[in-house]
């Protein structure tokens, strides 16, 4: 063990994987107690369209998926507020229409195998330097902006109709939240990748719903499931040599089985 932390690149992959977990894991309970799931996998698969578009241009994709995702999410929650459309339906729109382009874009680059097979399945052990750091910011800005705004986005899970009769901005709200999921996604892409991510933001939050009614224990036992999931999970994976995110979200889904097993709620 000793060996393996002396290896620059696992120093970062363990500090990226703590990053990573903890973040996910933090939307993850807004996520899941607001019933936003299926959004959280439509605005990680529309980033896939976003890095497409900056690999052909020749654009950092990180950036153009930060663009893209953002668009994507304000875009679900307009389309489902100023019409008819359920939240499940805007989404399934938009998730099949960004992998239509993103198909579409791709198709027209030469050489895109490398390059869009590490942000469909990540690999958290090439991080850079620069990495770590762009998801240090992004993690601090997504903590300050929970910190600041606690009381709200817990009066907001909990009952929207109340914390409008209380005052609070709810439709601003529910826009940020939908902001912050796009910006958990793509700070976690080139860790987890697009077509993983979703699963690190539910499934530590879902486990953790499992043992506890208390908002501040699950958001705390969220945190230590997604962060201890992502270490247990790199460290595996680098132990059998099989895909870093693949190993994290089959840990933190083993986790949610354990703690469904042993729930209060399900023994009662």
């Amino acid at each position: 063990m000793t060996e393996l932390l002396s290896h620059t690149f696992m120093q970062r992959a363990l500090i990226e994987a703590v990053l990573v977990g903890g973040v996910c894991a933090l939307i993850g309970v807004y996520v899941v107690l607001n019933g936003l799931s299926f959004i959280g996998a439509g605005i990680s698969h529309s980033t896939f369209a976003g890095v497409a578009f900056g690999l052909l241009l020749g654009i950092d994709p990180v950036l153009t998926a930060l663009l893209f995702s953002m668009a994507v999410a304000l875009s679900i929650g307009a389309v489902s507020e100023h019409s008819t459309l359920s939240h499940d339906t805007a989404v399934g729109i938009f998730f099949a229409a960004t992998m239509a382009l993103g198909v579409l874009l791709i198709s027209l680059m030469d050489n895109y195998y490398v390059d869009i097979f590490s942000y469909l399945f990540g690999n958290i052990l090439a991080l850079t330097a620069a990495d770590l750091w762009i998801s240090g910011i992004m993690a601090a800005l997504i903590g300050v902006v929970i910190a600041l705004l606690y009381k709200e986005l817990l009066a907001l899970s909990f009952d929207a109709e109340l914390a409008g009769v209380m005052g609070l901005p709810v439709r601003f709200l529910r826009y940020l939240l939908l902001a912050l999921m796009a910006l958990t996604v793509v700070l976690s892409v080139k860790s987890v990748g697009i077509v993983l991510v979703s699963a690190l933001i539910v499934t530590p939050a879902a486990a953790a719903q499992q043992l506890t009614r208390s908002f501040s224990r699950m958001m705390l036992l969220s945190v230590i499931f997604g962060a201890g999931s992502s270490i247990a999970g790199l460290l595996l994976s680098y132990w059998i040599n099989v895909p870093s995110g693949a190993g994290i979200v089959l840990v933190a889904t083993l986790v949610f089985f354990i703690a469904w097993a042993v729930s209060p709620a399900r023994r009662q």
